[in-house]
């Protein structure tokens, strides 16, 4: 039995209702490690060029790492990979939580689903015994309320992933939710499974995980602990990621009004110690700690918010957890609501339908610009008042987005389709790359920001490389990723796109090992840095890794995820940010004035190119780079092109 994985990897075919098991050899594990770069290489070598992300032919792999399971912080992620819905491009997504590590127990290092089954169905696994169960009673149904009806009939130790009813209807940036506030929210990928008549994936198991040095492990467990009360990241246990609304709105990046200023009136109301203060649940009590923060497997850190409101118009489910940063930024200030509980609703509303907050909410403030502009007006939205700050109009169309109905219907496909749609001049509002809404960090404000979501194969997205500030915030562990040289703040110069890529590589890295960004990473506040998670999983695999090595998964998997959109024809043309982001001066506070440098923004995507060994001509990694990566066999699949 080999050290922290399995070797097994269960490929089930929906449409035949057949299942296999592969052995892969040890080298894969070793080349691909896990996660995101295991799941690329499945769907390379499965999947053709040019699939509708719709259609049965779209492969959706779940794929654990090499260190999941293990007794330490962190560890407890899965990532989910198939072609989006959303963007068209390769899909890939992240969560935490106790779904990953019982999956590792339960038998598998991944799932790889191909087909589409003729009847809702669920997929249940149980210590490496895998069937398809009927799953009609379970459709349409929130996701707190299958997962308790599935609990009901297979134990309460199982754990449930599933699409909810957003998926089932197609939402096209529907996620994937376990523990009903654990989300694979971003790219699409509960549509992906909806439309596969797959409800959910269940899994128990007692498979016990063997580790090479168990002694090591729980040596670095204990440093992590010990380290916990004076790091950067016990706040983020105390507050969450709802911590830094107020600490982003005095630097001006807090994005407000749909990205049109980095300031917002009323961020304090939505801020992590006012959640803490008021409904977090247990607030005033004192087991507010052990009622009011939820955590994945083993994770000391319990950053998970859990929100309760009783009282007043706008109810909250504590089974569906609390709001993020992400959320409270695009259900609050993009939309101009500074009503905690009105936003904390809208959360469990995401959670309880499966949809991702992110581009809910950017989606949503998009329309609320169009509507202040006279593109759409009431007789598009169905009589809703679509006006900034309108609390009530922003749960409504949570709700239809949902259910697509109404002007919901328009506004599922998300806000680049809709913007297609509806035309009139509405694309100048957009604030997506790649079809996918922005996060909340503003590139006016983080110049690489805006590299990255430009650059990224799977759109926008705001954890693939690390942020400005934290190059000279770090000096010692950025020193162990060979970065020595940190510029001024709002600096976009060839050291700045050096290490962007180089953070970048690392995240992907994170991104493979399945190790959560919060917990490990090169920032100052990070529990663990880069030099930890070699210990990590040396001790997890017996491996005589080093960080070299390890960085070169990261290369391996983002050069992977590049291939995958050339397939496509998907490069250089879509390496894009919108034209607000140039166009548009923010307005207000600390960025008052500020937005991207056109011709600056341009040179560094250039040097971004090169540095990465890309043709400058398509944004393609070429075949000398993906052979000096081990992996020329991903030149050969860039040549089945769509269509």
């Amino acid at each position: 039995m080999p050290y922290g994985f399995n070797q097994k990897v269960l490929h089930v075919d929906l449409t035949k209702r057949e299942m296999t098991v592969e052995e892969p050899e040890e080298k894969v594990y070793r080349k691909y490690i896990g996660g995101s770069a295991l799941g690329l290489y499945y769907l390379l070598r499965e999947m053709r060029a040019g699939v509708d992300p719709l259609a049965p032919e779209n492969v959706l792999v779940l794929s654990l790492s090499v260190i999941t399971g293990a007794p330490i912080s962190g560890q407890s992620r899965l990532t989910v990979s198939a072609k989006s819905p959303l963007t068209g491009a390769i899909g890939d997504s992240q969560s935490g939580g106790f779904f990953p590590a019982q999956m590792k127990f339960a038998g598998y290092d991944a799932i790889v689903i191909h087909g589409r089954a003729s009847e809702p169905t669920y997929l249940l696994i149980e210590n490496g015994q895998a069937q398809l169960r009927d799953a009609a009673k379970l459709w349409g149904k929130t996701t707190a309320d299958v997962e308790e009806m599935l609990r009901q009939e297979h134990g309460k130790e199982i754990q449930v992933l599933q699409c909810g009813p957003a998926g089932e209807r197609g939402v096209l940036f529907s996620g994937l939710v376990s523990s009903g506030n654990h989300i694979n929210g971003r790219t699409g990928m509960g549509a992906v499974l909806g439309s596969k008549n797959l409800r959910a994936v269940v899994v128990r198991g007692d498979n016990e995980l063997h580790l090479a040095d168990p002694d090591g492990l729980r040596d670095l467990a204990r440093r992590g602990a010990k380290a916990l009360p004076e790091s950067g990241v016990a706040d983020l246990g105390k507050y969450g990621t709802a911590g830094i609304v107020s600490s982003q709105n005095a630097q001006g990046g807090l994005p407000t009004h749909n990205y049109t200023r980095g300031v917002f009136s009323g961020h304090e109301k939505l801020d992590g110690k006012t959640m803490y203060d008021t409904i977090l649940r247990g607030a005033k009590d004192e087991r507010q700690d052990q009622l009011g923060r939820g955590t994945c497997y083993a994770c000391a850190v319990r950053c998970k918010r859990i929100v309760e409101v009783d009282d007043g118009p706008f109810p909250v489910d504590p089974r569906y957890g609390g709001p993020e940063y992400e959320t409270l930024a695009a259900l609050g200030s993009y939309c101009e609501v500074d009503d905690l509980a009105a936003v904390a609703r809208a959360n469990a509303l995401c959670n309880a339908y499966g949809i991702d907050t992110i581009s809910c909410g950017g989606t949503i403030a998009w329309a609320m610009e169009c509507y202040e502009n006279g593109i759409i007006t009431k007789e598009d939205t169905g009589g809703i008042d679509l006006t900034f700050g309108n609390a009530e109009a922003m749960l409504q169309m949570v709700k239809l987005i949902a259910k697509r109905e109404g002007f919901g219907g328009v506004l599922a496909n998300g806000s680049a389709r809709a913007a297609r749609a509806i035309g009139r001049g509405s694309e100048r509002y957009l604030t997506t790359s790649k079809n996918q809404e922005a996060p909340a960090h503003m590139p006016q404000v983080k110049p690489t920001v805006g590299l990255i979501y430009a650059v990224n194969p799977f759109g926008a997205d705001h954890q693939s490389h690390e942020h400005d500030g934290a190059y000279a915030g770090a000096p010692e562990r950025m020193a162990q990723l060979g970065l020595f040289d940190p510029q001024p703040p709002l600096t976009l110069n060839a050291e700045m796109v050096h290490y962007a890529i180089v953070t970048e590589h690392f995240y992907s890295l994170m991104d493979s090992l399945n190790v959560c960004q919060f917990v490990f990473g090169p920032a100052s506040w990070q529990l663990y840095g880069p030099n930890d998670l070699v210990e990590v999983v040396r001790a997890v695999t017996g491996w005589d890794v080093s960080l070299y090595e390890l960085m070169q998964v990261g290369a391996r998997r983002l050069n992977m995820l590049r291939a995958f959109n050339a397939r496509e024809g998907i490069g250089r043309e879509f390496d894009t940010l919108p034209e607000k982001f140039f166009d548009v001066p923010l307005s207000g506070g600390p960025s008052d004035g500020y937005r991207v440098d056109r011709e600056r923004w341009a040179q560094a995507r250039e040097a971004y190119y090169a540095m990465c060994g890309w043709d400058s001509a398509t944004g393609y990694p070429t075949r000398a780079t993906l052979e000096s990566l081990g992996i020329g066999w991903v030149a050969e699949k860039m040549k089945e092109r769509k269509g």
